[in-house]
């Protein structure tokens, strides 16, 4: 499987669950020096792993890096998605299109980029599967969290649309909401560091293990019972 976006939260414990499964892993993210420290700490656990730096943001470059990866692998069977950006978030009164087109790029068009390249052997093999992480400002807007939520509610929409036309041919695409801050994340650490000031108590918002959800992406590629989930759930 590619885990893009293999930071020290959700990226590693996907890795490690799937890894656990049997699947050999491909690590994507830019920095090189924690990627090869992940690999190791993989290796350590009996995973196949290898990393590919690589810029997300860089849709055109998307192609080249899935060629990398099959040379090496020679099959994709999962993706996962689920870039972190220490941006996070800006209001909607103070997005503008520059902005706007950094988060399109990073959370919409790259992954359109990336099931163009995979699709058609995982469509061939007659099984595949493509996971997205976001955050749940996709489907529920919340003032001072704007920037990456209008393109992540875009992500939301190509990967519902997209399970409802592969579904049928035993390959699947779902979506996991995440409505917390993972803990011991990129993001969690900054919105923690008390520097951040957008109008959000981040003491109010609940915090969730990688590992459960690195359990509830693999519940819903193998039961393949619901294209998205909200993690946690509403009251």
């Amino acid at each position: 499987m590619v885990v893009f976006g293999a930071g020290v939260g959700l990226g590693a414990a996907v890795a490690r669950r799937f890894g656990a499964a049997g699947y050999r892993v491909a690590l994507v993210a830019r920095d090189e020096t924690r990627l090869g420290a992940l690999v190791l700490e993989l290796a350590a656990d009996g995973i196949e792993a290898a990393a590919f730096p690589a810029d997300l943001t860089r849709t055109a470059e998307i192609p080249g890096l899935i060629g990398r990866i099959r040379e090496r692998f020679g099959r994709i069977d999962v993706i996962e998605y689920a870039p972190i950006t220490t941006d996070l978030f800006v209001r909607a009164t103070d997005l503008d299109v520059a902005t706007a087109q950094h988060y399109v790029d990073l959370y919409l068009l790259t992954p359109v980029a990336i099931v163009r390249e995979v699709l058609p052997e995982m469509l061939e093999r007659g099984d595949g599967g493509i996971l997205v992480g976001q955050g749940v400002s996709a489907v529920r807007p919340m003032p001072n969290l704007s920037g990456l939520g209008p393109a992540m509610a875009a992500a939301r929409n190509y990967i519902l649309s997209l399970n409802g036309e592969i579904a049928a041919s035993g390959v699947y695409a779902g979506v996991l909401h995440i409505a917390a801050m993972i803990r011991g994340s990129a993001g969690h650490q900054i919105a923690t560091s008390g520097k951040l000031s957008v109008g959000v108590d981040f003491s109010k918002i609940p915090v969730v293990e990688p590992a459960d959800l690195a359990e509830t992406l693999w519940t819903m590629l193998t039961k393949r019972d619901r294209p998205e989930d909200v993690v946690p759930a509403a009251a």
